[in-house]
């Protein structure tokens, strides 16, 4: 039987430099038999001698469009937005499975050409029903910096100006102590420091977001934990609107009433001003964050709520916040993935592919007849 090949991409969204595989997950794969070709990336935050070093092959920037067929091809963030037809298995967060506007576009070029999603997102145990890998944890932690760095921001630049765009950090301390500079700022401008709501808090993304600010410096009394029990009886809640800051860490499965509104961030005595909506799904009908309508990113990190003053309110809804800390990121995620990887080479009859393949059989099925059309 021929070896399986893993292809690891490039990837192509603005400032992302965090890999589905690192140089110790290839090496790890390389020894159970798997051929490794990694192309070369200017961006990834692994050098690409880090996984020839390990026997991984390097291949050119982009070749993934003309390898063989049967070579799986590996990413993490969604696709250049082309059109041609997609011919092999992709493993990637595609961000197509829950209404995402241009949904049907980026699902069905893979039935186009024969081509099959296997989406991150969904790997899920089948026994437990939990995620098998996931960014939360990061994705929390860094959203909860740049919130708290938007509220100090605001405080030393009271004329207006938005948050300047932002870079990887090479490790969690320097994120740190750069966070606590900030905060030490708005501190001597506010005389106190900020209240943080975390939705969600008892997930991975909502411990994530706890922790940084904890390690920041925040005492636990200013950081108000909710999750289902807190929110069991529905929303607008006034305790999002007298806090400084709102992290939400949920993740959304289906319609539950809005968190917040414009209408409720309208009643006197506001002291929300900065929002940091980490799911991200800005496009998604069922957003109870409805304050937003675009997406930031690292190089515009924050979009203003219209309508809204003393204090303005500023969103960030970034969708890839774990690359705020990429090498770190990446090691976690591709660790817990790495015993799913190992099954890649008979993916069809592996529980959690399998799983996964389902699922995209299920929404391929959902498809406008127009959209199949080549």
């Amino acid at each position: 039987m021929a070896a399986t090949t893993l292809h690891l991409r490039s990837e192509d969204k603005p400032l992302e430099h965090r890999s589905a595989l690192t140089p110790t997950t290839a090496k790890a794969l390389i020894q159970a038999g798997y051929v490794v070709n990694v192309e070369k990336s200017p961006v990834r935050i692994f050098d690409d001698e880090e996984f020839s070093a390990v026997g991984a092959t390097l291949v050119p920037t982009g070749s993934w469009r003309e390898a063989p067929k049967e070579h799986i091809i590996v990413g993490l963030k969604e696709l250049p937005e082309e059109t041609f037809p997609l011919k092999h298995v992709h493993v990637q967060f595609a961000h197509c499975y829950k209404q995402q506007g241009g949904w049907e576009t980026v699902l069905a070029r893979f039935p186009r050409g024969g081509g099959t999603l296997l989406d991150l997102e969904f790997l899920q145990d089948p026994a437990s029903g939990r995620r098998v890998a996931a960014f939360g944890y990061q994705a929390g932690f860094s959203g909860s910096a740049l919130a708290l760095k938007s509220w100090a921001w605001q405080l030393t630049h009271p004329e207006g100006e938005p948050l300047p765009g932002v870079e990887s950090y090479p490790n969690e301390d320097a994120l740190i102590a750069d966070v606590k500079k900030d905060l030490a700022a708005g501190r001597e401008k506010a005389g106190r420091l900020p209240r943080v709501i975390v939705i969600g808090a008892l997930g991975r993304c909502g411990r994530g977001a706890v922790d940084l600010c904890l390690k920041a410096g925040l005492p636990t009394e200013q950081i108000l934990k909710w999750d289902m029990a807190e929110t069991a009886k529905g929303g607008p809640f006034e305790e999002i609107a007298e806090s400084d800051i709102f992290v939400n860490c949920i993740y959304l499965s289906s319609e539950i009433p809005h968190f917040v509104n414009v209408d409720s961030l309208k009643k006197p005595g506001r002291q929300l001003s900065v929002v940091c909506d980490v799911s991200a799904d800005t496009t998604n009908p069922f957003n109870p964050v409805p304050i937003y309508t675009v997406a930031t990113t690292f190089s515009k990190p924050t979009v203003p709520v219209e309508g809204l003053d003393n204090p303005p309110v500023s969103v960030i809804s970034i969708d890839h916040l774990p690359s705020l800390l990429p090498r770190e990121s990446s090691e976690s995620f591709s660790n817990d993935l790495l015993p799913y990887l190992l099954k890649l080479n008979d993916w069809q009859n592996d529980p959690v592919w399998a799983g996964a393949y389902k699922l995209f059989q299920e929404k391929v099925a959902t498809l406008p007849k127009e959209a199949l059309e080549n």
